[in-house]
């Protein structure tokens, strides 16, 4: 268990202090004590007052609209606050109720689950696919169905370097398939099993490279469709 403290948890936790229990490209995700909720914390997007507030206002419009692309049966629901952490930064701040138990697909041994659960995971992954692909066609986004971690922020500012680049390359158009993702988690309860997506940033680039990165993403998802074929078949991919 690794435990942070800092003010930014004061509207939440009183005691300032979370367990942190993962990170993505721009995010640090903590858990609350009584592991209720997912605190997340936009840290290196932190500034003035007005600025968080308009970036909250700017990512809970992203969430509604992603959220209500994928329904209520792939989504959880997302709630902003903005909160001073302990440099006296304004942070965005996101709470989520913890999804649990569950696990990313990216932890999933497919060939541990029965042919009727593969079955059930792939008819929901096809789901998510289509409903994501009609979003693309009406509005030229679609929400991170993959996403991807990070060990710290020492991390994720390395892997943002030029040097990188080539690994960052390989790991969007080849490691990062959806049957890996690190976006959507599994959900068990009892015999009914629930693929819901927990990430709901938006792409924050020009409009040049979120152009480029959706259509990208789009054919990707046609190669997605095959490894779910193969994964539903024997549970290998």
């Amino acid at each position: 268990m690794v435990l942070h403290t800092d003010q930014v948890f004061a509207p939440i936790d009183h005691d300032l202090m979370m367990e942190r229990i993962a990170g993505g490209n721009e995010t640090e995700v903590y858990r609350t004590d009584d592991q209720r909720y997912v605190v997340k914390v936009k840290s290196d997007l932190g500034g003035s007052i007005a600025d968080a507030l308009g970036q909250a206002q700017s990512l809970r419009a992203a969430a509604e609209q992603f959220a209500a692309c994928l329904g209520p049966q792939h989504s959880v629901p997302s709630y902003y606050l903005i909160a001073l952490d302990s440099t006296n930064r304004a942070q965005v701040v996101v709470i989520q109720p913890y999804a649990g138990p569950s696990k990313p697909l990216f932890a999933l041994d497919y060939a541990q689950f029965s042919a009727a659960e593969r079955s059930e995971i792939a008819d929901q992954l096809r789901d998510v696919i289509r409903r994501s692909l009609w979003h693309y066609r009406l509005t030229g986004s679609m929400p991170d169905l993959y996403g991807r971690i990070s060990s710290s922020h020492a991390e994720r500012t390395r892997m943002q370097t030029i040097g990188m680049l080539p690994q960052r390359l390989w790991s969007f158009l080849v490691e990062r398939n959806l049957l890996r993702s690190h976006n959507l988690l599994l959900r068990q309860d009892g015999q009914h099993l629930q693929v819901v997506l927990v990430d709901y940033d938006p792409v924050r680039r020009s409009k040049l490279y979120r152009l480029i990165y959706y259509f990208t993403r789009w054919i990707l998802i046609w190669r997605d469709h095959m490894l779910i074929l193969l994964m539903r078949q024997g549970g290998r991919i």
